[in-house]
């Protein structure tokens, strides 16, 4: 039995057979993990120093040549490193005095600061499964992005307390841009125009005040309301298109959830993309009180947006990227900043980032051929083990090495 490391509904039920170093059958696994499973076997990196090859011991040593003489270093990515990389990350990041962000930064990090910090209530997707009689996929569309959580947990499945699923006993509600692959099967479908989130949360503020709302569809808006009101256990999955949409208001969503809460009973589940995204977000808070954009220059801990990896990429003069592709993930101008320094990637497969560094250093693939832990996106645990053998070393013992050395 396998963990999928595809999304971050971390499915460990996937059945994986393998022969000849390849992969001979899979079972219980959605499109995309076949699709990430299967490409685990292509394009593999090896170590390099200016794209030529070298040992590994080579590939490390230069790593941490660069960042010692670094005065300013950026550690950036981590969404794709198990839990035990992370730390060995965070903990590098003190030694070197440098500056630690990850891809949450450029997403759903303050959604996600706010469930982590307790601003608005969140519960488990095995609660959603049992009890959640209203969910509503608002600015998401996990048919595409995380393809079993429907049948999983938030649409089909029978649950303890919804035993009949969503043909009696569950209500779904879309809200979107767009009427998405997701939207199609809900009961209730909303339109918004982009950016248009702020004024549809105001004329759900006002139905469920009693007044007439300003905004949209009057008849329809009232039905919502009713909805809303009547649920015993509603749960919210909130996308990209939200937290863009909102963008510095995300005040508005924790207030609805408040006014919400005061009549029935409601959670909040982010629909975080990234295997470990939440798991960088809550080791960050424990060990320094934020989730993200922090710095640790001089041996003090700071924070703000100068130390996000937008403002870091134009200020710090080395960067070490794991567990992402920043490359071909982030806007252009901030891809250029990282490009243009000294680069070092810690990936077991080849990406634009790769092709870009100074320094690659191959590693093994989690959930594969290596094992650790991570935090689905509901916050539970999750544990796994490698399945296959590899003389690749961990993202974790990477790190350390390069810390050893420095």
């Amino acid at each position: 039995m396998a963990v999928c490391t595809g999304c971050s509904l971390l499915c460990e039920d996937i059945e994986l057979a393998l022969k000849s170093g390849a992969i001979a059958g899979l079972k219980n696994i959605c499109r995309k993990g076949s699709g990430h499973f299967h490409a685990l076997f292509t394009e593999r990196t090896k170590p390099t120093i200016d794209g030529q090859e070298v040992s590994l011991d080579q590939a490390v040593a230069e790593a941490a040549k660069i960042l010692k003489e670094a005065k300013s270093p950026l550690l950036y990515g981590w969404s794709n490193s198990t839990l035990e990389a992370q730390k060995a990350g965070i903990d590098l990041a003190r030694k070197l005095g440098g500056t630690i962000d990850d891809t949450s930064s450029f997403c759903q990090g303050r959604l996600m600061e706010m469930v982590l910090k307790g601003e608005i209530p969140t519960c488990t997707l095995d609660d959603v499964r049992n009890f959640a009689d209203v969910v509503i996929f608002w600015g998401a569309d996990p048919s595409n992005s995380h393809p079993r959580h429907l049948s999983r947990f938030s649409y089909y499945p029978r649950g303890e307390k919804r035993d009949k699923g969503y043909e009696e006993e569950r209500n779904s509600i879309a809200i979107d841009v767009r009427k998405s692959d997701t939207a199609r099967l809900c009961k209730y479908y909303f339109k918004v125009p982009p950016g248009g989130d702020a004024e549809f949360i105001a004329a759900v503020g006002d139905v469920l005040d009693g007044k007439v709302p300003k905004y949209g569809d009057k008849k329809k808006m009232i039905e919502l309301g009713t909805v809303l009101r009547k649920a015993e256990f509603g749960v919210v999955f909130p996308g990209l298109g939200l937290v863009y949409s909102l963008g510095e208001r995300m005040n508005l969503f924790s207030d609805l959830m408040a006014k919400l809460n005061g009549i029935s009973t409601y959670k909040v589940v982010p629909m975080v993309g990234h295997y470990n995204m939440r798991g960088f977000n809550q080791l960050m808070l424990d060990e320094t009180g934020f989730i993200n954009q922090v710095s640790f220059k001089d041996g003090k801990i700071s924070h703000g947006p100068e130390h996000s990896v937008v403002a870091a990429s134009k200020s710090c003069d080395a960067a070490l990227v794991i567990g992402s592709d920043p490359l071909s993930a982030l806007p252009f101008g901030v891809a250029k900043s990282l490009a243009r320094m000294p680069l070092i990637a810690i990936d077991p497969k080849r990406s634009l980032t790769t092709d870009a560094a100074r320094v690659v250093i191959p590693s093994a693939i989690y959930g594969l051929e290596a094992g650790g832990s991570a935090i689905r996106m509901d916050g539970v645990k999750v544990q796994f083990e490698p399945v296959t053998a590899s003389d690749l070393p961990t993202d974790e013992a990477i790190l350390a090495r390069i810390k050893e050395a420095i």
